[in-house]
């Protein structure tokens, strides 16, 4: 800018010194005559370079900058080195969007930016694969016309996120996707589908295997177990310096017994991809169920008590939800030393139910709590042992809850006791 104003001064002032030297010459008419035609040239030429500038601004580019003359010379110039820098950071920002996209592409997981509006704003090539898209033109479509699912659209628009939603497509060999969409800023979501046919097959193999297995060896512990129990009816059939030898195989093959049973309920659950049953739960009542269950089984060693804060039922599968719900009680049962106190609590948080069960046992350390509903995890194997636990009961907890769209809450302090809570969603709450 310095150098224009520069050459610009110099132009004006050459022009004030010849016409006032003309004028001291010539007279006043000649002065007047140069400074006049000067001036129209000055314009015409400024506006000669304005017309150039104009054209190449239309096509702007490197090869063709204008070189100009006086002042113009100066504008041209710092177009060109201008235009330069912007290329140089164009070829970098492309440089950087190529390495993104070589990178976004690399990742086995379908990536899709969705707008406000759930439309395609883009996509990695895998996304293309997983969800049968084509980039250039589902690009600006709504994701809700490309994926016509209607538990995908529920899920979409439902607003909440926390669990992944498995998706079956069905095309050439059947595909199962695990979706997951996280929120961005200006109301904008990513979606990531992951590929889970594979997992979802293994996982089913394991699940027949166990159940398979359970199935052959139900019948010979049956057997087994039958003829211990007859054996021990029968008076003198077992002499006394072994009978508890007999007591011991009883107790075994009882615990035996047990243990199948969970792991049939487990891969039964496991394997069910229907959604359950949406049907009423009188809440109050199946309490007053469970209640009678836990005194059965405490045998009057604890003070078992309930709090109804509530009057919302919910809806789902009685028999599941009575299943999950039993085993917590029963649980803390277990885990309470006689004189303890037990409390079955059914109340509501927020636009939430929530069934809770707290006792004042043992507790569990901090270090257990994020294990405690994996299959076969015990935190005392001998006190489990003792108690008659098989380890999969909180895992049946936690997949009947799931199917329910609810979810496990335990808090826990060592040598004070526990809380084990069932968190029910809105969709799920009933009002009498």
């Amino acid at each position: 800018m310095l150098d224009i104003r520069w050459k610009a001064a110099l132009h004006i002032a050459a022009f004030g010194t010849i016409s006032l030297f003309l004028w001291l010459v010539g007279g006043k008419v000649v002065a007047l005559s140069f400074f006049t035609i000067t001036l129209l040239f000055y314009i015409a030429r400024q506006l000669y370079w304005l017309h150039i500038l104009h054209l190449w601004l239309k096509h702007p580019s490197l090869d063709n900058v204008p070189v100009g003359s006086g002042i113009w010379e100066v504008v041209y110039d710092t177009l060109l080195k201008y235009e330069r820098k912007n290329n140089e950071k164009q070829t970098q920002l492309n440089a950087a969007l190529d390495r993104f996209n070589t990178t976004a592409n690399a990742i086995p997981d379908g990536l899709i930016v969705l707008n406000a509006s759930n439309e395609i704003e883009w996509c990695t090539a895998n996304a293309e694969i997983h969800l049968d898209l084509n980039l250039p033109t589902d690009l600006k479509l709504p994701i809700v016309n490309l994926v016509r699912s209607s538990d995908f659209i529920a899920y979409l628009y439902n607003g909440i996120y926390e669990q992944p939603f498995r998706l079956e497509l069905s095309r050439n060999a059947k595909l199962i996707l695990e979706i997951r969409l996280i929120t961005l800023p200006n109301q904008e979501k990513l979606l990531i589908s992951r590929d889970v046919t594979q997992a979802e097959k293994l996982d089913g193999m394991r699940r027949d295997f166990i159940a398979n297995v359970s199935h052959e060896l139900r019948t010979p512990l049956t057997v087994v177990g039958g003829f211990i129990e007859t054996l021990s009816d029968i008076e003198g059939a077992i002499p006394d310096n072994i009978r508890d030898y007999f007591d011991m195989m009883q107790e075994q093959t009882t615990r035996m017994r047990r243990l199948i049973d969970d792991l049939l309920t487990l891969s039964q659950i496991e394997s069910n991809t229907h959604p359950p049953e949406d049907k009423p739960i009188n809440m109050t009542s199946l309490i007053n169920i469970m209640l009678s269950d836990a005194k059965a089984l405490s045998r009057g060693k604890h003070v078992i008590t309930t709090e109804i804060l509530t009057d919302n039922d919910i809806s789902g599968a009685a028999d599941e939800l009575q299943s999950a719900l039993s085993n917590l009680i029963s649980n803390a049962v277990r885990y309470t030393p006689e004189g303890g106190g037990i409390n079955i609590i059914w109340q509501t948080r927020g636009d939430q139910a929530m069934f809770s069960v707290c006792d004042n046992g043992i507790g569990i350390e901090a270090q257990h709590m994020e294990r405690l509903t994996e299959r076969f995890y015990r935190v005392d194997r001998s006190r489990s042992r003792e108690t008659g636990g098989t380890g999969l009961g909180l895992s049946i907890v936690k997949h009947i809850l799931t199917r329910h769209q609810a979810k496990l809450e335990i808090s826990s302090e060592l040598g004070k006791g526990s809380q084990f809570s069932a968190i029910f969603p809105k969709s799920r709450l009933l009002r009498r």
